[in-house]
Parts: C-alpha cells; sequence; structure tokens
C-alpha cells in the first residue's frame, strides 16, 4: 500500500455567481488537466439570505455533468425540459448536460436562514459531449451511510466504498464521491483507487493528511493523543487537498474531528476548449454552441 503524496493544500477563494450569490471556489476556471475529469468545485455557504437568495437564474450547460450536495436549506431547480423539484438537507442531484440544457437553481436557507451546498462539474468525454441531457435526484435517505468501530462515518455517494455502493450510476468518469466524518483524535487510513485523481474537501473541523515524503513526522497545533503524526501540515475549514498518486489516503483528525468530501475519478486525457458553463473539445464546437444559443438551436430535441 502506498501513501498519496500531498500536492498541493490552498484555501478556496471567494467570489460570485449567478445573481450576485455569495460563494468559495475551491478550483475553476483553471487548468483542467490538474483534478482530470473534474473542472470545478463551488462551497455555497451563507447565514445572510441577502446573499443567497437571487439564486442562479436560467443559464446553459453543455457537454457536462454538474452535481449539486445540499448540507443545509434547500435548492429548488426547474429546466426547459420541463423538470422541476426541490433539494433538501442531504439530498443529491446529479445532471448530465450532454447535448445541452437550460436550467435554473434557486436556494432557500433553513428556519435560521442557513444555506449550504456545493457543486462539482464533471467533464464529459468527446464521445458523450452530445448525450441526451439525464437528472438523477437522490434524496437522503437512499444514500448509504456507514460507521467504522472508531466512529468514522461516510456516506457513500456514488461509486464503492467498505462494501456499499451508492445510489449515482452510470457516470462517464466513473467517480468515487464520499463524505467523511473522523472523530477527534481519530487516525484513519482510506482506499483510494491507483489510477484515478484525487482530492479532499475539508468543511468542518481540522485534521492532517499523512505525508509519504514526510516520514520523521510534524506536529499538530496541539499534539494529537500525545503522538507525533506523519503530516504534512494542517487542514482547516474550507481548503482543497490535492493528492498525488497512491492507493489510500492517511487523515488525522483534530480536537474537533475532522469532515471532508473525498473525491476522485478516472481522467479523460482529452482537450478542454471552455466557455463558461459550456465545455467542449474544441473552439469551433465553442462557437458553434454558441450560434445554437443565439439561433434558438441549442436544446436539442429527444429522439
Amino acid at each position: 500500500m502506498s501513501i498519496r503524496p500531498v500536492l498541493e493544500k490552498r484555501p478556496a477563494s471567494p467570489t460570485r455567481e449567478g445573481a450576485g450569490v455569495h460563494l468559495h471556489r475551491a478550483f475553476g476556471f483553471q487548468d483542467p488537466s490538474e483534478l482530470d475529469p473534474f473542472l470545478l468545485f463551488d462551497d455555497f455557504r451563507n447565514e445572510d439570505p441577502a446573499h443567497y437568495a437571487n439564486g442562479f437564474p436560467w443559464h446553459p450547460h453543455r457537454g457536462i455533468e454538474t452535481i449539486t450536495y445540499v448540507l443545509s436549506g434547500e435548492v429548488t431547480h426547474a429546466d426547459s425540459l420541463g423538470n422541476e423539484g426541490t433539494l433538501g438537507a442531504g439530498d443529491i442531484q446529479w445532471m448530465t448536460a450532454g447535448a445541452g440544457i437550460m436550467h435554473q437553481e434557486m436556494p432557500k436557507g433553513n428556519a435560521q436562514g442557513q444555506m449550504h451546498g456545493f457543486q462539482l462539474w464533471a467533464n464529459l468525454p468527446s464521445s458523450l459531449k452530445m448525450t441526451a441531457p439525464r437528472y438523477q435526484d437522490v434524496d437522503s435517505k437512499e444514500i448509504p451511510e456507514i460507521t467504522d468501530d472508531d466512529g468514522t462515518r461516510v456516506r457513500v455517494i456514488t461509486g464503492e466504498f467498505w462494501g456499499k455502493r451508492g445510489p449515482v450510476d452510470g457516470i462517464a468518469a466513473d467517480p468515487q464521491y464520499l463524505d467523511v466524518f473522523v472523530p477527534a483524535g481519530v487516525k484513519k487510513t482510506l482506499p483510494i483507487d491507483t489510477y484515478r485523481r484525487a482530492f479532499a474537501y475539508v468543511f468542518e473541523g481540522s485534521g492532517a493528511f499523512a505525508d509519504a515524503s514526510q516520514p520523521t513526522g510534524v506536529l499538530l497545533e496541539k499534539e494529537v493523543m500525545g503522538e507525533e503524526v506523519n503530516i504534512r501540515d494542517m487542514s482547516g475549514n474550507r481548503t482543497l487537498i490535492r493528492f498525488g498518486t497512491g492507493d489510500e489516503i492517511t487523515v488525522q483528525a483534530g480536537e474537533r474531528g475532522i469532515r471532508f468530501l473525498l473525491i476522485s475519478g478516472a481522467p479523460l486525457q482529452e482537450p478542454v476548449a471552455w466557455h463558461g458553463p459550456i465545455v467542449m473539445n474544441t473552439r469551433e464546437e465553442i462557437l458553434k454552441a454558441m450560434s445554437d444559443l443565439r439561433n434558438g438551436s441549442f436544446i436539442k430535441p429527444a429522439h
């Protein structure tokens, strides 16, 4: 077994999207090969309705899949194909935009005004860029949750983990998407397929990820369980951890425990042409998509 080295640790950057929604972006609109097949990851967490209530009005997507995971509050959605619904706390929507779709997403806070969720964009291979759009709306109770003997909890959204398989299927990147909580003071090793690109996104608590290049160990801000641990550095709230190759990661939870998303997928290794929410392989395909938007042929008839 080999520990994946930590290639990079960086905080998510505050930005605005849609009609002025305040969010934090862990990555996106940068080097698309960095976390291929994933293109963008946003954390939309806020307690002020004025910072999210205007939402994400009608906008197009083509050539990608968007994955929305709600932790608190709700997101109502509608699209140009007549689909509509509401995602509540713990729910997932996996939308394959394919050949093209227009949709909107409107967040609403819980009773305390709190809204928290994530959106991940996954690329589609050239062979599926123009596939028919598809939705998978998954209720929270359909997502398996596993609790290990040491109190570690894992929700399996897609892919297989510890003998459980997530309810989202048929995804081009064959990803693994896990919501992981490791209790205070616990050191946990989690397997990842060697051939996948992988990242963690820490959004609660603190801890540290072991690094194969640090054999002597570095102390946490406080020693955990009185021991030294092999770590690269601390990982705090809204932090992206990008891993190198290997078949496992090891995390040491801090004094409040640590909760993070662990996401991996098989790289497509294809050229990327990108224009906002439209991601194709060539500039010519982008120009065709923009022409389709202008002349009303962006939405393709179902076959």
